[in-house]
């Protein structure tokens, strides 16, 4: 098994979704998952192929994309890893930080096409991506100057949660060994005792207990 963990975030009935036809539609339950101990890709975002947006947990990344999840273990390679939210390098300059603002928009927002120059933040490996970026503020900081040098805006400290957790990305369904659920509600509890897993409040809860 990897020794790397990995965080899959879940709006609040637990249930991953995915956009067909514009709209937003149910893919896989939190249930599911553990059962079959599978996730399946369920994003189409930036023109991009349908893929599964995950996060590695590590000391410069513990923040998540929502506030409850599944942390878990598999043998499977990412196909790619990138130090931040994509969403930064959207070809606009208005970045959405917040995901009920955009939850029931998300073919919309999704949609949107990357700048050009993206690559430059692509890695095969989360150990390339941290021999390149000592830091998210090292991140942060080549990511708003690409921004300028396509002629977008810097983006607002306000926006800096979305360089504190990474996008690692599967391109195809992952076989995975179910670790943790994480949530400050009551829900998150009740999933955690049901399937017989550890329970924290959030991701870094979990990562300054086993590190």
């Amino acid at each position: 098994m990897s020794n790397l963990f990995y965080v899959k975030s879940f709006e609040d009935d637990f249930v991953l979704k995915t956009v067909i036809d514009g709209k937003k539609v149910s893919s896989q339950s939190i249930e599911e998952i553990i059962l079959s101990k599978k996730i399946i890709p369920n994003t189409f975002s930036f023109g991009k192929k349908k893929r599964l947006a995950c996060s590695t947990l590590h000391k410069n990344y513990l923040k998540t994309y929502r506030s409850q999840g599944l942390i878990f273990q598999t043998l499977v390679k990412p196909s790619e890893i990138y130090p931040f939210d994509l969403a930064v390098l959207t070809q606009t300059n208005k970045v959405i930080v917040k995901y009920y603002k955009i939850k029931d928009s998300l073919g919309e927002y999704y949609g949107k096409k990357l700048i050009e120059g993206y690559k430059e933040f692509l890695f095969n490996s989360f150990d390339e991506l941290l021999s390149k970026f000592s830091s998210p503020k090292a991140v942060w900081i080549e990511t708003n100057k690409l921004r300028k040098e396509f002629g977008y805006a810097s983006l607002p400290i306000s926006k800096f949660k979305l360089v504190e957790y990474n996008e690692t990305i599967f391109d195809k369904p992952i076989k995975i060994t179910p670790v943790a659920i994480f949530g400050y509600k009551k829900e998150s509890r009740i999933l955690a005792k049901k399937f017989g897993l550890k329970y924290f409040k959030n991701a870094k809860e979990f990562y300054e207990k086993y590190f």
